[in-house]
């Protein structure tokens, strides 16, 4: 699975419970985009998570 390259959020998991109280094992995958973004001076292609394009933390190329 793919991780965000700026704050490495990666896939998390649990288990997920119904209402009939029936649990199962359950994966949550972040929103991860892969974007050209300046690094350096250079652009570079990144994963990135969506919260920190939205943060500002990643400058676009």
């Amino acid at each position: 699975m793919a991780k965000c390259d700026i704050c490495d959020k990666g896939v998390s998991f649990g288990i997920q419970v119904s209402h009939s109280h029936k649990r199962a094992n359950k994966m949550w995958k972040p929103n991860i985009r892969r974007v050209r973004a300046i690094v350096n001076g250079q652009p570079k292609r990144l994963n990135v998570c969506s919260k920190c394009l939205k943060s500002g933390a990643v400058e676009r190329a």
